[in-house]
């Protein structure tokens, strides 16, 4: 798998972990079953040193945040009990607010937070670490709350309330044996796992909140599915190109090579390798195709350059630290690393590039439905014109889900506030961008079910339905001929599944 078509492989980490299954598409539907390895004698190592570090530090009399001294503009206030911070902590955080994370998302911000407390900065004990990774294992979810952090000293809010979780406090995710994910009262799922509610140490909880694992987690999973989406909508081009007869000289390697833009000449490629051996233009057919059909490799191409760059920043992150304070040979250093300006910048980026695939799909849904555009078939590919309104209410909701992606997808970076009194002046709220791209993928991905029942349509009218073979033959019996017009949200939403499953098996077989 390589850095154009992932966030980034899995490939062995400088501790000797790696990046979980759950970020490839080699998870397939069972990201519940991956497992933390344990700490390896290096990590035991690392973890010990730090550890070291802040005790000399302290020994010596000077002053370390969050332990010596109160948290955020508090800085100002001794501090006098370690054990009280440590619950001080996350309970004053504990304001996060709106529906929970779902559980993957969830799950990769425990697994992202572990990851970076082990490599040895973060100055937390080993058994507490491994206490966590063990109840990771076991299947213990927080669920989190997606609404309330300005990403600034980390992801806060949303993290203390997985840390509380881990206390008993609030709710965690629960998965039944036939896969459903469901919420009851953490205290209830520890209970049932035979485990005792934690109680958090100041240097635990310090390290445990202060990361962008939440931002981070959202980022990375919304990266992954925004890539697939690029993956599908050439894999409709290429059907598209089919069914019309269209000039596959758009999709030479040629002129992608002339340009030499590596986004372009993989999604050439992709549109190629979907197209029948031996295509060629129907003479009806324009020399040069509308531009939402011509420069699909173009425009998709430019869109998986940006989801490269993206993934590549989101990939360091997830594999560095992401603490304040933390240690660094023998230093105890108080910096910034919780600002979360990174992730909120990628996770910008995947939703400014998500849109333009999207709003490529919705372009060439309305190139099918126009008769000046598709061959003179019926307006809205009805076979029942003037009786019948065939694809009008698919095309219609298409052009809503772009302009609802549109504010979605603004970004959050550009409605940025100061707060916490003097301390967080300037914050990211990456967080917000990560939902925003969320919700808006969601829309995306209805978007390009949208432009695969309309080829279903489009293969029917034109009498090759019967002739399909695999996905299309999938899609075909979703999505059977428009004999009358009939609701078609259920098959848009079954299209768009369809579409997302294949194109991830796809991505995953290097295709």
């Amino acid at each position: 798998m390589t850095a154009t078509t992932e966030t980034f492989n899995s490939a062995a980490l400088d501790d000797g972990s790696s990046i979980p299954a759950l970020l490839s598409e080699q998870a397939g539907q069972t990201p519940w079953r991956e497992k933390i390895s344990p700490l390896t004698d290096a990590d035991i190592a690392r973890m010990e040193a730090s550890a070291a570090t802040v005790d000399s530090h302290l020994a010596s009399g000077r002053p370390v945040y969050g332990l010596t001294h109160g948290f955020g503009p508090l800085v100002t206030y001794e501090a006098k009990s370690e054990a009280e911070q440590g619950s001080s902590l996350i309970s004053h955080l504990g304001t996060a607010q709106g529906r929970p994370l779902d559980p993957e998302t969830c799950r990769l911000v425990v697994w992202l937070r572990l990851n970076s407390m082990r490599k040895g900065f973060s100055a937390v004990s080993p058994e507490f670490w491994q206490r966590l990774a063990d109840l990771w294992n076991e299947g213990f979810t927080p669920a989190i709350p997606r609404d309330g952090t300005v990403s600034a000293s980390g992801d806060l809010q949303p993290l203390a309330h997985a840390a509380l979780a881990f206390t008993g406090h609030g709710e965690a995710w629960t998965r039944s044996d036939d896969g459903r994910w469901s919420l009851a009262p953490a205290d209830e799922v520890l209970a049932e796992l035979g485990a005792t509610p934690l109680a958090w140490p100041v240097r635990e909880a310090l390290a445990f909140v202060n990361g962008t694992g939440v931002s981070l987690a959202a980022a990375v999973l919304n990266h992954r599915s925004a890539v697939r989406l690029v993956r599908a909508t050439a894999l409709l081009t290429s059907r598209m190109t089919e069914l019309l007869g269209g000039n596959p000289e758009h999709f030479e390697d040629g002129v992608g090579r002339a340009r030499g833009q590596a986004g372009q000449l993989q999604v050439a490629r992709w549109i190629r390798q979907d197209l029948p051996e031996g295509h060629v233009r129907d003479e009806t057919r324009p020399l040069q195709e509308p531009y939402s059909l011509r420069c699909a490799p173009q425009v998709l191409g430019a869109v998986l350059d940006q989801l490269t760059m993206a993934g590549t920043v989101l990939g360091r992150e997830a594999e560095g630290c992401t603490d304040n304070p933390l240690t660094f040979e023998g230093q105890v250093l108080h910096g910034g690393n919780f600002h979360a300006m990174p992730v909120g910048f990628a996770s910008e980026q995947t939703g400014l590039a998500l849109h333009m695939a999207a709003y490529l799909a919705e372009r060439q849904l309305g190139l099918v439905v126009n008769p000046t555009t598709n061959g003179d078939l019926p307006i809205m590919l009805t076979p029942r014109a003037g009786r019948g309104c065939g694809l009008a209410g698919v095309q219609i909701s298409a052009t809503s889900f772009i302009s609802r992606i549109r504010q979605l997808v603004t970004p959050a970076s550009l409605t940025t506030l100061p707060t916490n009194g003097w301390n967080q002046d300037h914050v990211p709220m990456a967080l917000n961008s990560a939902n925003g791209v969320g919700e808006a993928l969601e829309l995306a991905w209805l978007t390009v079910g949208s432009l695969a029942v309309t080829l279903a349509q489009l293969a029917a009218i034109t009498g090759r339905a019967g002739d399909a073979t695999g996905v299309w033959a999938e899609l075909a019996e979703l999505s059977p001929p428009l004999d009358e017009d009939r609701p078609m949200a259920a098959e848009v939403r079954r299209a768009a599944d369809l579409l997302h499953g294949h194109a991830g098996t796809l991505l995953a077989e290097g295709r």
